[in-house]
């Protein structure tokens, strides 16, 4: 995944959803990214995360907020913050993907040319622009190409 991101990850502004372990976000900060904000509901796994992002000396450029995705996005849009790369990697099997991608979209947290990297649950089949929009069509990863 980060090959494919390249230089874009330099400097940037990240949001990990669906923290978990934070592996992700971490990764970004190694490789250049100015911060990251992890979200993590489990108040376990956050503080697990929490002492990780310490040991690593990554405290500085890092929020770890214990809260619902969803919930954070929204907030997070309230304050008027966005950034460059959001990665998504809900728990399967729960219909988060779709729910937290509209939230994205309504909370307007992804800056403009910003990415949303999700790990593996969907594929993107076809993008369209009409005008000024951009539409891209994801399907269940696996799923029928034709």
């Amino acid at each position: 995944m980060f090959n494919s991101l390249g230089a874009r990850t330099s400097g940037a502004r990240v949001l990990d959803l669906y923290a978990g372990s934070g592996a992700l976000g971490m990764e970004a900060l190694r490789r250049g990214a100015a911060h990251a904000v992890f979200v993590e509901h489990n108040a376990k796994l956050a503080t697990g995360l929490r002492h990780r992002l310490a040991d690593e000396q990554l405290v500085d450029r890092a929020e770890v907020w214990k809260r619902d995705a969803l919930a954070a996005a929204r907030d997070l849009g309230l304050a008027g913050r966005a950034f460059d790369i959001i990665f998504l990697d809900p728990p399967y099997g729960r219909g988060l993907v779709a729910a937290t991608l509209r939230g994205i979209g309504a909370s307007r947290i992804l800056a403009p040319g910003g990415v949303v990297a999700e790990t593996g649950v969907l594929a993107c089949r076809r993008e369209a622009r009409y005008g000024e929009t951009m539409v891209w069509y994801f399907e269940q990863a696996g799923g029928d190409t034709s």
